[in-house]
């Protein structure tokens, strides 16, 4: 398991990343991206900031191949994904996750919840492989216990997903991320309706998935989470994105003066 894990961490630090180049994006006669280039570097997250509507969800769906750009690429390794066929795209997408706003979970278990992210993202030599090391009575879903033990929730894998609270749902949608070790993780405001526990749960469990090898990609509000958490931030506005560097600087000098402006409150709508 340890050779596994560090085979992993080897393949994670000499990717290149996944992003978006010169990418538009539009619906009927409106642009909601136009000309953004971003990446997200294996071991390193950044934060998406922006009033509401600016393209951030849009961003993070077209960074996890839900959406083909009107034009420009998204690429991971340097590929341009929808240059590859349906077959490779898809092996794509298996090495991405992403976690909603809105938890949606089945009406099981816990547990089973969590494992059906792993499930469906197996290819069918994963599958068989599976299948024979249950034959063998070999356990097979230490992933699972341990994407439960990284949001706090080792205990409730029996529990149905329809007695969770809403902070502890978004943990089990975390976690069914996180159990299928994905190499970029991908973020549409996953704490925006949480109290502070369950916010400081999620935001370590970001910096665990960060510091596995992980590239991960935050769309945010909270000001104060992009700098806690962040390695980059990019501000985002009228679906451009008109800055982005260090977090530090960021906030402390940012570059272009609507990102002050958005930043200091003084930018409303």
């Amino acid at each position: 398991m340890i050779q596994q894990q560090q085979r992993q961490n080897n393949k994670r630090t000499i990717a290149d990343g996944l992003g978006v180049e010169n990418v538009r994006c539009g619906f009927g006669d409106s642009d909601v991206l136009n000309d953004v280039t971003l990446t997200i570097e294996p071991g390193k997250t950044v934060a998406v900031i922006g009033p509401s509507g600016t393209g951030k969800t849009t961003l993070l769906r077209l960074l996890a191949c839900f959406h083909r750009p009107d034009t420009g690429s998204v690429k991971i390794d340097n590929t341009n994904v929808w240059e590859l066929s349906k077959r490779e795209r898809l092996r794509v997408r298996r090495r991405i996750g992403m976690v909603f706003q809105e938890p949606n979970l089945f009406d099981t278990t816990v547990r089973r919840n969590v494992n059906y992210g792993r499930h469906i993202r197996q290819s069918w030599r994963d599958r068989l492989r599976r299948w024979v090391s249950r034959m063998t009575g070999e356990k097979t879903s230490h992933e699972v216990t341990e994407a439960l033990n990284i949001v706090g929730l080792a205990n409730a894998e029996t529990r149905s997903a329809e007695s969770l609270s809403g902070g502890e749902a978004q943990r089990v949608a975390f976690a069914r991320a996180l159990a299928y070790d994905p190499d970029f993780l991908l973020l549409d405001e996953p704490t925006s309706d949480l109290d502070p526990r369950n916010t400081a749960v999620i935001e370590d469990a970001i910096n665990t998935a960060r510091t596995r090898g992980m590239g991960v990609a935050i769309a945010t509000h909270d000001m104060n989470q992009a700098k806690r958490i962040a390695d980059r931030v990019a501000v985002m506005l009228e679906g451009q994105l008109i800055e982005t560097g260090p977090t530090e600087r960021v906030f402390t000098n940012p570059n272009d003066p609507r990102a002050r402006k958005f930043i200091d409150g003084e930018l409303v709508y």
